[in-house]
This record gives structure tokens, sequence and C-alpha cells, in this order.
């Protein structure tokens, strides 16, 4: 059993990938923001869910924004051996429309958040020599639409941030793993921060028009029960790469409502391995033995 760190366990894929990961037997640590705060409630709700089945599972208080949080928290567990980049946000709107305050804010929460912990973590993986990343990214790291450039921004930058990772983390036995969710039944579009220059938002009505219409058409595909938009879909997903030994593992995994972008990855990915060969690098994708 593994030792599991998870961000942004408040609510979506963290919640119920540290609530089904803590059954399977591992030991989960659960982290968020503002556990003496607003998510007070979800703190005591996962701290009873574990007691009840006598579960391995803690709560830590961790800010991905903040060194000094992340740090802290970090400090506070002697062994990891998975660590699941999940916390993140999305900003919606026309890219003129945002304020550089709210682009850095993004990049800081989606990129450097995910930086952040795995500096944190990654001492304690380079001294036991072994362990797992995994970066929870998005279909919208494949792809653009009108709408959605700041978090776009944000995805496609921590696609490369984590390859990179990937081939600099193999021969100190640590895996790195991208997976790449479609839209799910979560509360992420409810959570969306808007623009804060509203009346540049308004003068760009194509955009506004095209986000309303794929609001509706995610919607519908969330009240269809053939569709694939199951959160635990995203978890089975993070339990089935734990389980797999290393130099099996793809570096993504596209999962759920891909609107045909799997066809990039499909195609991608033989010109990524053979760059790789090019550059005489081809040992560098991902760790070859598996680590005790």
């Amino acid at each position: 059993m593994k030792n599991i760190l998870i961000t942004g366990c408040s609510s979506g894929f963290g919640l119920m990938a540290a609530k089904h990961l803590a059954e399977k037997g591992h030991h989960v640590y659960a982290s968020m923001r503002n556990t003496n705060g607003k998510n007070k409630t979800k703190v005591s709700e996962l701290l009873e869910f574990a007691a009840t089945d006598h579960l391995k599972l803690d709560v830590l208080d961790i800010d991905v924004t903040s060194d000094e949080s992340v740090n802290k928290a970090v400090a506070q567990i002697e062994h990891i051996d998975v660590l699941i980049n999940n916390a993140g946000r999305g900003y919606g709107g026309p890219i003129e429309s945002f304020t550089s305050s709210q682009v850095k804010d993004q990049l800081d929460l989606n990129i450097i958040g995910t930086f952040r912990v795995a500096k944190a973590v990654l001492p304690k993986m380079r001294a036991q020599e072994s362990g797992l990343i995994i970066q929870v990214s998005s279909i919208a790291g494949r792809c653009a639409v009108p709408g959605f450039g700041i978090y776009h921004a944000s995805k496609w930058g921590l696609e490369g941030l984590s390859e990179s990772m990937r081939y600099e983390l193999a021969p100190f036995g640590i895996d790195v793993v991208v997976v790449q969710p479609g839209p799910f039944s979560t509360n992420f579009f409810n959570a969306i921060i808007p623009a804060d220059s509203e009346d540049i938002a308004t003068a760009y009505q194509h955009v506004g028009a095209f986000v309303e219409n794929f609001g509706n058409q995610t919607h519908a595909a969330f009240e269809d029960s053939s569709a694939p938009t199951d959160p635990m879909l995203i978890v089975r997903t993070f339990d089935e790469l734990i389980a797999m030994p290393n130099g099996t593992r793809p570096l993504r995994t596209m999962v759920g409502l891909e609107f045909g972008l799997q066809a990039i990855n499909d195609v991608t990915e033989p010109i990524r391995t053979g760059l790789l060969n090019t550059f005489e690098i081809e040992d560098l994708d991902g760790p070859k033995i598996q680590s005790n």
C-alpha cells in the first residue's frame, strides 16, 4: 500500500479520490485550503468517513499558491509514494477582458502550484529512489477554443512542465504522468472565475455565444447516462496508474468526453518518442525498473 498526497480535496476529483484510495487500503493525505474556515465542514466529513471504517486518511491544510503552506504541510509527511497534483480552477472569458493580475493568478494556481508541491515532495522521492507524480491537466491542454484562453495557457504550460519532469526524474526512479479529463459532472463550471473587465467582455458577443452553447451541450451530456461524465472514471484512472509498474505507464491518459482530441495524443506520441530517439534520451521516458 502507498502513502498518497492529494491536493484539492474539498470537492470533485480530489474528494472522491481521497475516499476511494483510502478504501483501497492506501494511507491518504487529503489536502485543501482553509481547513479551519470555509472547508471546516469538509474536513469533519472526511475524518468521520475515515473513522467509520478505520481508514488511514489524514487531512492537511495546503494552499498551493503559498510556498510556506506547501512546505509546512509536506514536512509533516515522512514518506510519500504518490503525489496527485489535482488542485486547480479555471478562468473564463475573452482574453482581453482579463487583467494582468488575473492571468498571473491563473498561472500561479494551475502551473506554479503544481511546481510548488512537486518541489516540496521531490527530495523525499529522490532519497527513496521511487515515486509517482500524477499531474491533472485537461483536454484544454490539447486544444483551444474561444472564451477559455487563459485557462488553456495554464494547462498547455502544465503539459510542457510535466513532460520535462518525466525525463528529468526518470533516473531517480520517479514516474510522472498526465491525466487529461474532459468535462465531468463536478462543480468545475460553476466555479469558473470571470474576467474583471465586464464591459470589454460584453463586446465579444460571439465568444459569449460559444461559451453558452458549449455549456448547454456539456450539461446535456451530464444528463445522458450513457455519456462518460461520471467523475469516478478519473478516480479509477488514478487507481490504475498507481497500480501499474514502472515502465508501463503512458505519459498521457485522456478520460471522458474528448471531442476527438484523443487523436492528437495518438498522432503525437510516436513523434514524441521519435524525438527522444533523435536526441538519444529514450531511456529517460519514465523509470524502467520497478522500485521497491
